[in-house]
């Protein structure tokens, strides 16, 4: 890294005044020993650069949330498989070579799926066609998928989903969110905004087929398909698990440069972590 004792890591995003991602990470640094300090920024697209340019060595890494994944992704001077699969980089080491950047996201899924007791699964329904919605197919084929269904107001979008999808050895079938029947699935993954809109309808059939739903969104909630979940008595996980252990893998990054390497005293940290998460959103 630009220098081994370099304390100073940022979460960056717009909007970013909503991120749990300081509160995450103050907990695990406390308990394992850490001298780091972690802050939010507002930047944007335009400004990334720059911004990412002025950072001096006192900076030992970034978390990055919409919409500069794929900035970063084209600013680091190496990729992880899983953010070379995605386009999309969320962590980026700042190493004497240039930054390294890394996607937690598909991980974060991984491990937030396995606390429910999913390790393992053949079909899937994705909801959305954007950008997180591509860590969500590379997760889902860790997972052994071989058969997604995406539902997305704009078929289109969901054209480089499908190439992916083939890239992986998977079968991704596009749905509008205008049907008004889908085939059982025992897994869904939202991918939508918070406060996107979708009518009742299409709501309540995508969850009368889409068993566990996991709606990568915690800013904003319920959301309007994790309402449609509790009208029909099905279970619905909100973002947090993800964010959780995407966190974490980060911090992996952060120590060790390998999102694979488990850190001194994990469990201990995951569980501070996980009671952070339980106290109301710092201002």
């Amino acid at each position: 890294m630009l220098s081994p004792h370099a304390p100073r890591l940022e979460v960056w995003g717009d909007p970013i005044a909503h991120s749990r991602s300081p509160q995450l990470h103050a907990a695990a640094y406390e308990v394992l020993g850490f001298d780091w300090t972690y802050g939010r920024r507002r930047v944007d697209v335009a400004s990334f650069g720059d911004e990412l340019a002025a950072l001096d060595d006192s900076w030992r890494g970034l978390s990055l949330t919409m919409p500069l994944k794929g900035v970063a992704f084209a600013a680091a001077s190496s990729l992880d498989r899983r953010a070379q699969l995605t386009g999309a980089v969320n962590t980026l080491l700042l190493d004497s070579g240039g930054p390294r950047g890394f996607n937690t996201d598909v991980g974060g899924i991984v491990r937030a799926l396995a606390d429910d007791g999913v390790a393992e699964i053949a079909q899937a329904r994705i909801v959305g066609a954007g950008a997180t919605a591509t860590s969500a197919l590379a997760a889902l084929s860790e997972l052994g998928a071989r058969e997604v269904e995406v539902v997305a107001r704009r078929p289109e979008a969901a054209a480089p989903l499908a190439d992916l999808g083939r890239r992986l050895g998977m079968t991704v079938e596009t749905t509008p969110f205008t049907a008004s029947v889908h085939e059982d699935v025992p897994l869904t993954i939202a991918t939508l905004p918070g406060d996107a809109p979708v009518p009742d309808a299409a709501a309540d059939a995508l969850a009368r087929t889409g068993g566990l739903l996991l709606d990568v969104v915690y800013g904003h909630w319920p959301t309007a398909l994790s309402a449609a979940w509790e009208r029909t008595g099905g279970t619905a996980r909100s973002g947090l698990g993800m964010l959780l252990h995407q966190a974490l893998l980060q911090i992996r990054i952060f120590r060790h440069g390998d999102p694979a390497t488990p850190l001194d005293r994990e469990a201990e940290a995951l569980r501070a972590m996980r009671r952070a998460l339980e106290e109301p959103a710092a201002a």
